[in-house]
């Protein structure tokens, strides 16, 4: 499955565009519309079309790993809820997550309720992530 529009503008409000590196809420560099990497250096400068250019290809690695990872059927929303999970916390996240156990063993209620635990950086609530999980539960549950 492919991330649709529905499911890139939820990334894209999250994480924001910033054309010039910066540290993150935990101290990453990051860069565009979420990028990190080692391509990323403090000072890099990007274009706007350069951002989405990243974020296609981020989107790909994640679509990759959602789809391997995940073993139940999924509706386009819940694929795009799961890739923005993933985008945000990382594959491994989701790989160890009672989350994907649940929707796993065919419990889509019980996955879905997992979204929101995931509000924290750096071991403190953070109001924008609770707001970005919400929505992806929201977009997982097909409301909206």
């Amino acid at each position: 499955m492919k991330t649709s529009q529905n499911g890139i503008a939820i990334i894209q409000k999250f994480e924001g565009l910033r054309l010039t590196a910066y540290r993150d809420i935990v101290g990453v560099l990051t860069i565009g519309y979420g990028h990190t990497g080692p391509d990323v250096t403090p000072g890099l400068t990007i274009t706007q079309p350069r951002a989405v250019a990243l974020l296609q290809q981020d989107l790909a690695k994640f679509e990759a790993g959602v789809s391997r990872l995940v073993k139940v059927p999924l509706s386009q929303n819940q694929f795009d809820a799961l890739v923005s999970f993933s985008y945000n916390l990382g594959l491994g996240s989701l790989q160890n997550s009672t989350l994907l156990r649940l929707l796993n063993a065919g419990d889509y209620v019980g996955a879905a309720g997992q979204f929101i635990l995931w509000d924290k950086a750096g071991g403190k609530a953070v109001p924008g992530l609770l707001a970005r999980r919400t929505a992806e539960q929201a977009l997982f549950k097909g409301v909206g």
